[in-house]
């Protein structure tokens, strides 16, 4: 007997074995018998051909030979949610074997008949259906709502719903079912090739509470995200990664309680697509990663100023990207609220082969930030790294008109291009005199020596004692010189150092597996030792 196909068959998600695709034709095929369905399958390599048999084209697929015609009874169509749901956690009619078999129950020999007992199992499951909040029917075959009363019925509990890798074929399908859970906050249905609606269909009650949605790899543009965002008064998180978008659309009057947006793994067709989100004013995270950009660019802000674009944004992750010009970099400290950075896996980070200069430069580059690249960034790294990239960049800056003297500070357009933060570093630290910056002379181990002053400022007994000591030294080996010096444990002591260029601030040498460049001490300052 053949299988009845679904009078909606055409367009419908169906799976076959452990391969999932799209119908693409119902019906006859020449110099065959019966009905078959034309597939394209999600994986080009379980097809066969492109639609077209024996000079004659059934269906057209993207792939040459992403296609095959299955029969009726080879396709599996899906189920409807609540079955999906009951199947996954244990609730559906099979699995009421403690009643026997139909409404007896066995007492050893005997069966006793019970009055309405299917009732009572029925009532059972709609309790405990109600107790889910948080429920996941994961690759389950859901493709369609079913019967949606019902939905509303037993699900009025729940909060949370993963219904990705689904037989999901269409965009009505999700709201059938999120307007029956009216307390809907989260819900993941990635992995599903939906279509969206490509006129207004805003349905109010759908997504009133929902605060996170992830619509990874389901073929969404950013034209269809607006019109459905319509209908998303509260989102919070979006989640859009590997759906092929490359041009992004200014969003007048929805996404605008968006906090999160993750457009990672689509190819943009430049940089300058960001601008066009740029004034969501509540957004504070956004995901870049692998989008093909390569540069970024505020051009509403001039050196040293801050950009009016993108108000509220804290952590930003453009690794795995094309930016191979540093001035990128420069123009992420025009963002008023950036505090966490992700860069990795970008060409202008080949430019340096140390990895802490190039971790420096990024942190002297950007004054607000916190974390880079997962790791969080301590005082006395930002200070290190500010003061080394002062001295680094020193000799450029008075060659291109810099000067200790105010009234005489005059550096080149092109100087202030390559290093916007330079002024303000100057500022904070004092501008770097000639003297300081002579002695760029070829590394050697005397000129790596710095003459230091140790003291004891809690033990005036103990008189100053100077001594050289490479700059690579670390902490912990320092401290094993002055056990030698005070017979004081290491572990016990604790170092700090203060310089004439930091009046009145003592630095913690607070990592005992740094070195002491690592916190820009130079010859003359003074470490202090406690124990």
């Amino acid at each position: 007997m053949a299988a009845e196909v679904p009078p909606d068959a055409l367009g419908r998600r169906v799976a076959c074995g452990t391969d999932c695709g799209t119908v693409r034709y119902v019906g006859s095929v020449s110099r065959t018998a019966g009905i078959w369905l034309g597939v394209e399958w999600d994986d080009p390599q379980r097809g066969k051909h492109d639609g077209s048999y024996e000079g004659t084209q059934y269906f057209k697929c993207r792939h040459p030979k992403g296609g095959s015609f299955i029969r009726p009874n080879k396709a599996n169509f899906g189920v409807d949610f609540l079955t999906a749901v009951k199947d996954r956690y244990g609730l559906n009619d099979k699995q009421d074997v403690q009643f026997g078999t139909g409404n007896t129950l066995v007492f050893g020999k005997k069966t006793v008949e019970f009055v309405g007992m299917d009732s009572v199992a029925e009532q059972q499951r709609q309790v405990q259906l109600n107790r889910l909040v948080d429920i996941s029917v994961r690759e389950c075959a859901v493709s369609h709502a079913g019967q949606e009363e019902e939905i509303s019925r037993t699900c009025a509990n729940m909060r949370h719903i993963n219904l990705s890798k689904n037989l999901i074929s269409s965009w009505e399908t999700v709201i059938a079912i999120a307007c029956r859970v009216q307390n809907l906050e989260t819900l993941n249905v990635s992995e599903n090739k939906m279509r969206f609606p490509s006129t207004s269909t805003f349905s109010p009650s759908a997504f009133s509470n929902l605060k996170i949605l992830a619509l990874n790899q389901t073929e969404i543009t950013w034209t269809e995200v607006l019109l459905c965002a319509q209908g998303w008064p509260v989102l919070e998180e979006l989640y859009l990664s590997s759906n092929n978008i490359t041009v992004l659309e200014r969003p007048d009057n929805v996404l605008q309680t968006l906090k999160l947006l993750d457009l990672s793994d689509n190819q943009l067709l430049d940089g300058n697509q960001v601008h066009l989100i740029a004034q969501l004013p509540r957004l504070e995270q956004l995901i870049l990663r692998n989008t093909g950009i390569s540069s970024i660019h505020f051009p509403d802000a001039g050196f040293g100023c801050k950009t009016k674009m993108f108000p509220s944004l804290k952590r930003l992750a453009i690794n795995d990207n094309k930016i191979s010009q540093w001035s990128s970099i420069n123009e992420l400290d025009k963002l008023p609220s950036l505090r966490a950075l992700q860069c990795n896996n970008n060409p202008f980070m080949d430019t340096e082969k140390n990895p802490e200069t190039l971790i420096q430069l990024i942190i002297a580059k950007i004054s607000q930030l916190e974390v880079l690249n997962n790791c969080e960034i301590l005082p006395a790294e930002r200070r290190g790294a500010e003061l080394d990239y002062r001295k680094i960049f020193g000799k450029d800056w008075l060659e291109a008109g810099g000067h200790w003297n105010p009234e005489k500070n005059k550096p080149s357009e092109e100087f202030l291009a390559a290093h916007p933060r330079y002024p303000a570093l100057c500022l904070k630290y004092g501008a770097p005199e000639e003297g300081e910056l002579k002695g760029q002379e070829p590394v050697t181990l005397k000129n790596q020596l710095l003459t230091l002053t140790i003291k004891c400022p809690e033990k005036p007994e103990q008189k100053p004692v100077e001594k050289k000591l490479p700059e690579s030294m670390t902490i912990q080996k320092v401290k094993g010189l002055l056990y030698r010096l005070f017979k004081i444990p290491g572990s016990e002591l604790k170092l700090s150092y203060e310089s004439s260029k930091l009046e009145g601030k003592e630095v913690e040498l607070d990592n005992d597996l740094k070195p002491l460049q690592f916190y820009s001490i130079e010859s003359g300052d003074c470490v202090l030792v406690r124990w």
